[in-house]
């Protein structure tokens, strides 16, 4: 064995290990996930000293490996901010009650999956479509007794359609410019062809669960109601912050401005409205809201945010990136995916190994920027040489890269997501039917019209090309 240097069957060897003994530890032992692959950690990083790697070099790799997550943990302090603001000033219980007053428990989950999808589409972020709608839309599917895993995996779905469709997401301008694209609305109109497919698919699948779904007990929906009209000013004002989110989503104002702008503007209409302490509205913003109503239902519903609430998510992001970053400076990850590369000498295998690579990335190193960064990068070359549009690649990037980080545990999107609606990965992810079509559709035109993507005009479904044609 040479010294510092692993070889591709080494490599596949330490994945298929790392992968068995979290798989053991997280799924059939049951254990929290930072526990497991910081134990991976500690054994990667003296098998990587017993190989000749120096802890220097080793070092090195775990704070190239955080530095992606950095501004994701930053956007999960605010998030916990946001929602601990806008529970305490009414922002959140004024949706509920609106909602339960108009939504038909019948076409909930397609209500939810259609309503995610537009406000992704405006906002251009998953997590801030999860971090807002996604919290008011759990409460209130606990409220109608709506299955949890339904009404996350709609919640889900829907944001990540609209992360994709939209031209503000930073994963969509991301994919079209590790890609080469010059236009981000080419790739748009590109990744439709699958988007739309894949979102209607999903859409009839929550319309059809929706009417399998028994009706609720209305006097409890309408005990809830009365009780949120009792603790909480409910008011069309409050909607104002929800205004402020979107107007500086539009306005393509970074996601860290956009939320500290929500939470402070439902902070002021706080103090004006109800005249708390300054130190009771610290306290809130740092260990969340706590309702303290008699009614222990209402009180569970609408507590929670702040910044103690997603530190164990960003311990968990913490570990999974360091993980991944000595993955990356031990050659694990680009022995497994240069490998890949070699074998693709047709457009569908070209796609099929492409989205492998990517799905293979999310799950090494968790992170969903390095899925779209480190594929994008290997296989452009191979894309070039096939004579493939670019925007064919930058569709396997944010179906196969950004969105695929959704359905890993230990992925910074489904940690995220796991800790701001307050179910475990392994309740959504086999509901979040979205995010299974999408890059299932992109392999499968791939093989089908494949050759075609080097030429003028591409065949794929008519649908397809009419919808295409309208976003023109």
């Amino acid at each position: 064995m040479k010294k510092g240097k692993l070889s591709v069957l080494e490599s596949l060897i330490i994945m298929i290990v790392m992968f068995g003994m979290l798989g053991t530890m997280m799924i059939a032992l049951g254990m929290t996930p930072q526990i497991p692959i910081l134990l991976a950690f500690t054994l990667l990083l003296f098998y990587g000293r017993f190989r000749g790697f120096t802890w220097n070099q080793l070092q090195d790799g775990i704070v190239e490996g955080v530095k992606p997550g950095i501004v994701p943990m930053i956007i999960f302090i605010m998030i916990g901010v946001l929602v601990s603001a806008w529970s305490m000033s009414g922002v959140i219980p004024t949706i509920m009650v609106y909602g339960l007053e108009i939504l038909n428990v019948r076409f909930f989950l397609f209500t939810v999956f259609v309503s995610c999808c537009l406000v992704g589409v405006i906002v251009g972020s998953s997590f801030t479509t999860i971090s807002t709608l996604g919290i008011v839309f759990m409460g209130i599917g606990h409220v109608m007794g709506i299955n949890t895993a339904l009404t996350a995996g709609s919640i889900v779905s829907g944001a990540l359609f609209g992360n994709n469709m939209s031209p503000l997401s930073g994963t969509t301008n991301l994919a079209t410019g590790i890609a080469g694209v010059d236009n981000v609305f080419d790739h748009i109109r590109t990744i439709a062809h699958t988007a739309i497919p894949s979102a209607t698919i999903t859409a009839i699948i929550f319309l059809i669960a929706g009417h399998t779904t028994a009706n609720p007990n209305m006097s409890s929906v309408h005990h809830i109601i009365n009780a949120l009209n009792a603790n909480f000013f409910v008011s069309p004002w409050m909607l104002v912050p929800i205004a402020v989110l979107i107007i500086c989503a539009i306005m393509q104002v970074p996601a860290i401005p956009t939320l500290l702008s929500g939470s402070i503007t439902a902070i002021i209409m706080h103090i004006f409205i109800n005249h708390p302490k300054l130190s009771t509205i610290s306290n809130q913003i740092m260990n969340g809201f706590q309702l303290n109503s008699a009614d222990k239902k209402i009180n569970s519903i609408v507590s929670g945010g702040g910044v103690t609430s997603m530190l164990s998510s960003i311990s968990l992001i913490l570990v999974a990136l360091t993980l991944g970053g000595v993955l990356i400076k031990m050659g694990v990850v680009e022995n497994l995916v240069g490998k890949m590369k070699q074998s693709v000498n047709t457009p569908g295998k070209l796609i099929l190994t492409s989205v492998l690579s990517a799905i293979g990335v999310n799950f090494l190193v968790g992170e969903q920027y390095i899925s779209i960064i480190l594929p994008g990068t290997t296989f452009k070359e191979n894309f070039d040489k096939q004579n493939i549009k670019p925007v064919y690649l930058s569709r396997i990037l944010a179906s196969g890269g950004a969105d695929i980080n959704a359905l890993v545990p230990w992925g910074v999107t489904g940690i995220f997501i796991s800790g701001v609606l307050g179910v475990s990965p392994l309740v959504f992810i086999p509901c979040a039917f979205y995010v299974w079509m999408n890059p299932l559709l992109t392999v499968t035109f791939g093989f089908i019209f494949g050759k075609n993507y080097n030429k003028d005009k591409v065949v794929e479904p008519k649908l397809n090309r009419q919808v295409s044609e309208q976003l023109n």
